[in-house]
Order: structure tokens, then C-alpha cells, then sequence
């Protein structure tokens, strides 16, 4: 049976029994559990807790589990009154002959783990042994030897963070420890001596030489034969990876706990259950992705600015990286790193930064340039601009080159980031507009009503972006980022449910895929080919994105199944590095993860709305192709009704063919 705070029995006895915040020091009071988070796939990823426990029932252990600790704590826990005479007439004859050892019994280790206030076990004193002992002998005449051992297992400290035997063989082997072994019950039957001595992960052979022991101990008070100890003992010691953690991911539960405290649940002390949208497996392609990138970036000839490694501890001024990956049709949370190392900064980038997204906010005025029926294939000239501003100062847009090609269509901008195209038509459709569709697809930070924020200048929290491009992967709905799936309590009641927010159709599917269609020319012969390279033929679009002083760089790209950013910057805004951009530096990291985790792989294909014109047109010109047109300029090109070239308009037999209509 679980533990219960139980106050049976006869009145207080003596000054030990006094009732304190946790009650006469006789008493089992049941302890504060932690909160476990799990992912998707129901694997734990973490734990919310000050002391990280779960209590367990002793009759769901194997018998095994309790043994271990008898044998090695207490071999005459089954007979005692509380108080160990014989072990302690061997105490005190032992360190009379210097070898100093304890006699405490189960039971008063359990009062003093229980009951700190009233039994410090840190006293060495008489007075605080005669107390222990008096409240140890009461605590048995109120409860039953298999309460006071499933009090004990579940309350003493393994080490870390770690309390009870449940989160212990969580932690150290992976499993409930309903499933520990017996090799296993004595490695932590081990630990109440010394967690810090004798941690199998840090200190394996002193563990090992432990487990031993008291796997001998155990043979030797019969509770397992010889043969079964010799088996034993030739078991090497294995503990499990991460501690028993599928993915970390603690910028995420960080979310989690924060979101979980909004809906009045008391996750830190109640024992819940929360059930998260995390995909353990994009979560580590994200992890390995992002720090692996960072330092081989910092690992490049030239490279001036702090390192992670060979810092100082606690030290944040090295590079930082953020990655956010979302179901674009459900906004659930898939993958989250918000800090490169959440040991020096818990800040989470991902998430509360709010940073410049330079060229990555492109696609939006892209958006609404084609929402107001220009066409992918419309000719801006990319050239040099002197724009007066309201104060007479004059505004002068450049690219990261330096040059000026001329004459290009919308679709060859987009995918070259020529910078005073994008300024050219947020000018000419009104920034206000272009702030409307920002606000429409969900990005909720105030864009400056300037002409330079068309090129990024406006600063955007990561999460929100990433978001805003999900409107363009699934077809023009807006989506809500979503972390928490439910919350269950210790007894599997559901108590918080977090549906789905029904996504909101904010723009017409047809305007989303031709940008989309753009944003894979971004990918296949733009600024961002580096991710080409790397996912192979996997279908992707998305955009890089570099402000002006090379300080924050992005790519946000999408896959059919998934939508993703990564940023790359320091916390104090500096030059990375001279010529570093989003196409070189963010897009290989996007690229591995996705890589790494299969994104996009199987698939259903992004499907060309109906109603879509579609025509084949010569990319030099932007015009139809002809038989002059050789085929290296030949591409598909999409069209609203009535943005069609004019041949094609006058070709009323088009609309009923249905041209268009397939998938790219």
C-alpha cells in the first residue's frame, strides 16, 4: 500500500513526539512528489521538483529490492523494536578498537530523514541519539514493518536530485523499479551509505565493489543462495544514458513548468503527469545539430570572437543558437533549444528573444505583394534607392554584395535576397499592409511602419516567426504553438486538458503555395543551396536571413510534415564574423537536423490548390516560353486568376482544362 500520512494510535510520548510543520517524530508523512514530463512517444524527458520523487507501494517491488537494503542497513530490521541493542553493543565495541561505524536502524534513519526539524542526524550528540531512538521505538508501535520500509525506500536520497527508490531506478537504469533487477536493487541498496561515493556513473568501480558487498550480505542473511550471488557479482555495471531521460530538452519543460503554474497546477510538489507534444528524436537532431555547427563555426581560421570552449565558468559572451521546430498544421512543439548550454544560461532564445530577422521577413512582404495580385513573375528593378523618411533623413537599402543586378522578377529576388526589392514593394503596397499580414499570420511584436523593417530591421521573437511561416506550409492558416498535450494526476485522472486551437484560415491557399513555390527557389538556387546539399531531394522551402551587421543570422525552411527556424547570434548583439550570413551559417544547421531526423521523408506532396493557373515561362524574361527557350530556362510558374500573362488570360479554354492542378 502507499504511504500515507497516518496518525493512529495512542497520544505523544515524551519530548520527540512534539508536532512540528511535519508532524510527532514518529510519524510517516507522505512526502512531496515531483512532476514527471513526458514526450509524445511517452518516453520521460525531465522532472519538476525541487527533490525529484515518486512514491511507490512496496508490494508492487519485487521481493528482492527490500532485501538489498535490509541486508546491507539493517539485517535485524525484522526484529528490533526500533533500536538495534545488538548493533550497537557491536558499535561501540567496534569503535573501541578504532574501526568507527553506526548502529542506526531503518527505522531511525527514517525518522531523521523524515522528520529534519526535530532529528538533525547531523547532531552527534546524546541527546539527539536518545530522541531518534525514542521516536524510532514509537514510529513501530504505530505502523508495520512493511510500512516503515516503504517509507524508507521511498524517502531517502540516491544522489542528484534523486529521492525514493522509483526515481532512483528511473534515473540510474531507465526503468520503475518494479522491473529492477536484483543486480540493480543492491547497486542502490549501495547508495544510503554515500550517494556521492559511491555513484555508479561517476565512481563505477567503488560502486561495483559496494554492489558486491552487498549482494554478499545478502547471501550470507539467506535472503538469496550462494549460486545466485556469484551470478550476480559477475554482472558488469551498466547504468542508463541521460539519466534515464529519452531527449534533455529543459528550455522546453522550462515552458512547460511556466504553462502548467498558469493553469493553477501545483507541478513542483503535486506528482503529476504532464504529457507534451516533444518528438525526442527531432529534439536530439536539434541538440547535436546546433552544438556541433557552433563549434565548427568557431573552429574556422579566423574567428575572433569568445569560444564555448576554454570558457570561464558561468561565462554566456560566446555564440548562442536557438532552434524551433513545429507541426505546421497543429502548431505542436516538436523540438525547442533555447541556450547552448543550460548549465551557464537558462535564458531561453527560442522563446524570449527578441532579435532582428534580417532577410527571413521577406516572405511576408512577398505574401502581400502576391495577396494584392502581383504576380512570382512581375519585374522590379534591383536597383540603388534614396528614400526620404518623415524626418528628411534618406534611407539607402543595399545588398550583402554591394551590387545592383537590374531588372528581376519577384521569384529571382526572393531567392537572391535582393534587398531593395523587398523595400521597393513594401513601399508600394504600404508597410501598413505589410504590418497587417505580419499580424495576421502571428507575429504579435510591433513592426515599425518603415521602410526598412520590409528587410527584417523590425525585432521578432524566434517562436513567432517560425510560427508564421507554418501559415505558409499548410495553406494559409494560422496556428498556436502548443507544449502541453494534458495533465494527469498520480491516480491517472486527467485534470488540465490543452486541445488543439482550430487553426485559422488567414490568407487564400492559393497565395500561400506560389510563395511557398518561391521559397524552394530559395533553396534550390538561392541563398540557401547549402541545405540542398544536405537533405538531398527531400521537398523544402524557406528563406536566410543576415541583418546588416552580420550579428543575427536564420533559416527558416519548411518540409511537408515540419516547419523550422534556427538563429545564430550573441547576447550583446556583434559581428559573428566578416561575411557571415544566414545561407552559410544557419542553413547547414537546419539542414542536419532535418537530415538527421527524416523530416519530409514519406510525405504527402504539396498539392497545387485548385483554381491555380500555371504556365511554363523562360527565367530569363519572366515571360512564356517559346521554342526558343532553351530548356535549362524553362520552370513552372504559378498564377491568381487574372495575374496570368495575357495570352494565357485570353485563353478562356485554360479554365476549363484545369491546367495547374498536380503537385511540385
Amino acid at each position: 500500500m502507499a504511504v500515507a500520512a497516518l496518525a493512529a494510535g495512542t497520544g505523544a510520548r515524551a519530548q520527540d513526539t512534539t508536532a512540528t510543520g511535519t508532524g510527532p517524530a514518529w510519524s510517516i508523512v507522505t512526502p512531496k512528489q515531483s512532476s514527471l514530463v513526458y514526450a509524445r512517444d511517452g518516453s520521460p524527458i525531465w522532472e519538476i521538483g525541487t527533490e525529484w520523487r515518486t512514491n511507490v507501494a512496496i508490494r508492487t517491488l519485487p521481493a528482492h529490492v527490500g532485501q538489498a537494503f535490509v541486508a546491507v542497513e539493517d539485517q535485524r530490521f525484522y526484529q528490533h523494536d526500533g533500536v538495534d541493542i545488538v548493533g550497537i553493543a557491536g558499535a561501540v565495541k567496534d569503535n573501541l578498537l578504532g574501526a568507527r561505524r553506526g548502529a542506526s536502524t531503518i527505522t531511525q534513519q527514517l525518522v531523521g530523514n523524515m522528520h529534519p526539524d526535530l532529528v538533525d542526524r547531523s547532531d552527534r550528540s546524546l541527546g539527539r541519539k536518545l530522541r531518534e531512538q525514542a521516536a524510532a521505538r514509537e514510529m513501530e508501535r504505530h505502523y508495520t514493518k512493511e510500512q516503515i520500509l516503504e517509507a524508507y525506500l521511498n524517502q531517502i536520497h540516491f544522489g542528484s536530485r534523486w529521492y525514493g527508490i522509483e526515481s532512483a531506478a528511473r534515473h540510474y537504469f531507465g526503468k520503475p523499479a518494479a522491473q529492477l533487477t536484483l543486480v540493480e536493487a543492491a547497486t542502490l541498496a549501495a547508495l544510503p551509505k554515500g550517494p556521492a561515493l559511491y555513484d555508479p556513473n561517476r565512481h563505477p568501480e567503488r560502486a561495483l565493489a559496494r554492489r558486491n558487498l552487498v549482494l554478499a550480505l545478502m547471501a550470507q542473511q539467506g535472503f538469496i543462495t550462494s549460486a545466485q550471488k556469484i551470478v550476480a557479482q559477475a554482472e558488469p555495471l551498466v547504468t542508463a544514458k541521460n539519466a534515464g531521460f529519452s531527449e534533455p530538452a529543459p528550455n522546453f519543460v522550462d515552458v512547460v513548468r511556466i504553462q502548467a503554474e498558469r493553469a493553477r497546477i501545483p507541478v513542483t510538489t503535486g506528482g503529476y503527469r504532464i504529457h507534451t507534444t516533444l518528438d525526442p528524436s527531432l529534439q536530439r537532431a536539434a541538440n547535436v545539430a546546433l552544438s556541433e555547427g557552433l563549434l565548427e563555426l568557431e573552429g574556422r581560421a579566423g574567428y575572433r570572437n569568445p569560444k564555448y570552449l576554454g570558457r570561464a565558468r558561468r561565462s554566456t559572451d560566446y555564440l548562442q543558437g536557438a532552434v524551433v521546430a513545429l507541426d505546421p498544421y497543429t502548431g505542436d512543439v516538436r523540438a525547442l533549444v533555447g541556450t547552448r548550454d543550460y548549465n551557464d544560461s537558462q535564458y531561453d532564445r527560442a522563446v524570449n528573444a527578441m532579435r532582428q530577422p534580417g532577410s527571413a521577413f521577406k516572405p511576408i512582404v512577398y505574401t502581400t505583394a502576391i495577396a494584392e495580385s502581383l504576380a512570382a513573375n512581375t519585374v522590379v528593378e534591383d536597383t540603388a534607392l534614396a528614400v526620404v523618411l518623415p524626418n528628411r533623413a534618406v534611407y539607402r537599402p543595399e545588398n550583402a554584395d554591394g551590387e545592383f543586378l537590374g531588372p528581376l522578377t519577384l521569384r529571382d529576388a526572393l531567392a537572391k535576397s535582393r534587398n531593395p526589392v523587398a523595400v521597393q514593394l513594401g513601399l508600394k503596397l504600404g508597410m501598413d499592409s505589410v504590418i497587417a499580414m505580419a499580424r495576421r499570420m502571428g507575429i504579435s511584436s510591433f513592426i515599425a511602419p518603415y521602410p526598412s523593417s520590409a528587410i527584417g530591421a523590425s525585432v521578432v521573437q524566434p517562436l513567432d516567426l517560425v510560427a508564421a511561416y507554418a501559415t505558409l506550409d499548410n495553406g494559409g492558416a494560422r496556428i498556436e504553438a502548443r507544449f502541453i498535450t494534458r495533465i494527469e494526476d498520480r491516480d491517472g485522472r486527467v485534470v488540465w486538458q490543452n486541445p488543439i486551437v482550430q487553426p485559422q484560415q488567414v490568407m487564400d491557399p492559393k497565395v500561400a503555395f506560389i510563395v511557398r513555390d518561391m521559397m524552394r527557389d530559395v533553396v534550390d538556387r538561392g541563398t540557401a543551396t547549402a541545405v540542398r546539399s544536405i537533405v538531398g531531394d527531400i521537398p523544402v522551402a524557406g528563406k536566410t536571413g543576415t541583418t546588416n551587421d552580420n550579428a543575427d543570422v536564420w533559416f527558416v525552411g519548411m518540409t511537408q510534415d515540419l516547419v523550422a527556424g534556427v538563429w545564430i547570434g550573441f547576447d550583446r548583439p556583434r559581428t559573428i564574423a566578416p561575411g557571415a550570413g544566414g545561407g552559410s551559417l544557419a542553413a547547414p544547421i537546419w539542414a542536419r537536423m532535418i537530415a538527421t531526423a527524416g523530416a519530409g521523408r514519406g510525405g504527402a506532396p504539396w498539392v497545387v490548390p485548385d483554381g491555380l493557373l500555371s504556365a511554363e515561362l523562360d527565367r530569363a524574361t519572366g515571360t512564356l516560353a517559346d521554342s526558343t527557350t532553351p530548356p535549362e530556362r524553362r520552370y513552372t510558374e504559378y498564377f491568381l486568376a487574372g495575374t496570368e500573362p495575357l495570352p494565357l488570360r485570353l485563353d478562356t479554354w485554360q479554365l476549363f482544362r484545369g491546367e495547374g492542378r498536380g503537385s511540385r
